[in-house]
């Protein structure tokens, strides 16, 4: 029952919500910035379980095209959707609940966001947005709620809403900051859905399913192999500019085998084969600049 569940919300893909979670836990802490550890567990319970739910929403809807199977019956399978939704926005309720407006605005975007991916009369997996928002969405929105409810009030933006006006006044510096750190997850991330489309372009295009690779055939390689070079990019910015420690530059030592990664994808695509080069690069990237941040918030 247990192993079907995990294979049913396929648990070996949260390694994008989890790191890009340890990645701001660790750059929280290289800023000497105090955790609120209830507010960060009950985001970590609503942010983990609502990955297991879109996932299980993408399996349930999915199933009914690509002559796959569930792993439980169509109405078992739906009933644990309901609770793990239940759950998720339980969580994301009682987190507004405890900090303020902003957070639930952003978090019912995520919500709202995560069920029309695979919901809905044009879900946007059938779209060629399907990198963007899993990137914008895991990448940016993650660390950007937790370092919202964890700095002090006003450290990114303030939203007044009132009857007769609203105000908002954006704090241009922390932002800049904000958008640098998620270069990296927001990349990786991407990286990962496209390189998924890549390999299953041939079988989507038979479910009507018209994902990026298809608008940009063979273009759609060249530009998996650049998206990394934007997240070493900015590590490099951030490091020039004090955002990180320069120590965080020793994670630019992954270029070597990340770079090996994307040479064995570009010369084959095959999901059962190759595409498991994204997820290596993911992890190479992503954990060595986390395992970095982490280091430097020790010795600083």
């Amino acid at each position: 029952m247990v192993k079907r569940f995990l294979s049913y919300v396929e648990i070996k893909t949260k390694i994008t919500s989890t790191f890009a979670f340890l990645l701001t836990i660790a750059f929280i802490l290289y800023k000497d910035q105090s955790i609120d550890w209830l507010r960060t567990l009950v985001f970590f319970g609503s942010m983990f379980v609502f990955d297991l739910t879109t996932t299980a929403i993408n399996n349930y809807i999915d199933t009914k095209t690509n002559d796959q199977q569930l792993q439980f019956n169509r109405r078992t399978a739906l009933r644990i959707i309901y609770v793990l939704f239940a759950i998720s926005a339980f969580l994301g309720i009682y987190l507004a609940l405890i900090t303020d407006i902003v957070v639930f605005l952003a978090g019912g975007v995520c919500f709202l966001a995560g069920v029309l991916y695979t919901y809905g009369p044009v879900p946007i997996s059938r779209q060629p947005l399907g990198e963007v928002m899993s990137g914008v969405f895991y990448g940016l929105f993650i660390p950007f709620l937790l370092l919202y409810i964890n700095m002090p009030a006003g450290t990114f933006l303030t939203l007044g809403l009132g009857w007769d006006k609203i105000g908002l006044e954006l704090m241009v510096w922390p932002l800049v900051s904000l958008l640098l750190l998620s270069v990296p997850p927001v990349c990786t991330t991407a990286n990962i859905m496209l390189a998924n489309n890549i390999c299953d372009i041939e079988k989507d295009i038979k479910v009507k399913r018209y994902t990026l690779p298809y608008y940009l055939g063979r273009k759609a390689l060249y530009v998996f192999a650049s998206i990394y070079f934007l997240a070493y990019i900015s590590i490099i910015v951030m490091a020039v500019t004090g955002i990180l420690s320069p120590l965080c530059l020793v994670s630019l030592l992954t270029l070597i085998p990340v770079q090996r990664n994307i040479r064995v994808f570009l010369k084959h695509q095959d999901k059962a084969v190759t595409f498991i080069t994204a997820i290596k690069n993911y992890v190479l990237i992503m954990g060595s600049l986390t395992a970095m941040v982490f280091i430097s918030a020790i010795f600083s």
